[in-house]
């Protein structure tokens, strides 16, 4: 018996066992690679909110909506329900002045703004060319903080 027989004799003995690991660890071993190959390229940029599109979409409507019930609830009903619509436009205003990069002031915990700001970050943001209707509000006060 040579050395190659023994080789060949090792080579039956092993090749089980060898295309086994091959099987179990080359997804491992794949996937480690093709983390590598992700790591080495720059990530792509990611918003961090929603579309300009969509806020200005939910500010139009959040202010109709402002509308409708500063003309027609009843007063007890209205104060809550124009408070819940006017701290709902306060985070969309907030939001789409990140968005398009106009100077707002960052709200106190209960994250709503009061009158002042929220009027004069609509009318900035109307400044900035998103399309708004063109009258906004009167809000109501800050009685409910």
């Amino acid at each position: 018996m040579t050395i190659v027989d023994i080789g060949r004799l090792a080579l039956i003995i092993a090749a089980p066992t060898l295309i086994g690991a091959t099987v179990l660890f080359a997804p491992r071993w794949c996937a480690s690679v093709a983390d590598r190959w992700r790591a080495r390229r720059p990530a792509d940029p990611q918003p961090i909110g929603p579309p300009i599109e969509q806020l200005a979409c939910d500010l139009r409507r959040l202010l109709r909506l402002h509308g409708e019930l500063t003309a027609s609830a009843h007063l007890a009903m209205r104060a809550h329900r124009l408070w819940a619509v006017e701290a709902a436009i306060s985070v969309r205003a907030v939001e789409a002045a990140r968005a398009l990069g106009v100077p707002h002031p960052e709200p106190e915990p209960p994250a709503t703004l009061n009158r002042t700001e929220l009027g004069t970050i609509l009318h900035d943001l109307a400044d900035a060319g998103l399309v708004l209707p063109a009258k906004v509000g009167p809000f109501i006060g800050d009685g409910r903080y």
